[in-house]
């Protein structure tokens, strides 16, 4: 008998050990978005809701920052998300962030040009396929995935 308790609480200690303590720590994302703008936030609620501890970074005026990260202007959307190396341009739905996070491509980042409806966090009913571009650090683009 008194064997198996010992064998039970060896047991119970390695599972203690081995057994994470609470929550994996969630995937950090900054958006940098207009203090005026509405969909912005609602695309960082979105974001949340998909798992991510999100960070808003308000600011009069976002063009600096896409400037800095070198995201092309035809590229461009109403706010930038940065996880870990790599900006997330507009209302980019969860598919597209998990496969760029899956793949770790060498690119500086993705983008959902323009604010197209129905897309996470924006109204309306999505009118068509969602064209992803992926950015690479050179500032040409390709087609990254179709929604």
């Amino acid at each position: 008998m008194l064997a198996v308790v010992g064998l039970l609480a060896i047991g119970v200690l390695a599972f203690t050990l081995i057994t994470p303590t609470g929550q994996a720590e969630k995937t950090k994302v900054t958006v940098h978005k207009s203090s005026s703008c509405g969909c912005c936030g609602l695309h960082s609620r979105y974001l949340e809701q998909q798992g991510f501890s999100v960070g808003v970074n308000e600011m009069p005026d976002v063009t600096p920052i896409k400037d800095e990260m070198g995201i092309p202007t035809h590229l461009r959307s109403c706010h930038t998300a940065v996880i870990g190396d790599y900006y997330i341009e507009g209302h980019m739905p969860i598919e597209a962030i998990n496969k760029l996070m899956a793949e770790k491509p060498d690119v500086a980042g993705i983008a959902l040009p323009g604010m197209p409806s129905g897309s996470p966090g924006m109204p309306g009913s999505k009118q068509g396929e969602f064209v992803i571009y992926s950015i690479n650090k050179d500032g040409t683009s390709q087609e990254f995935l179709k929604i």
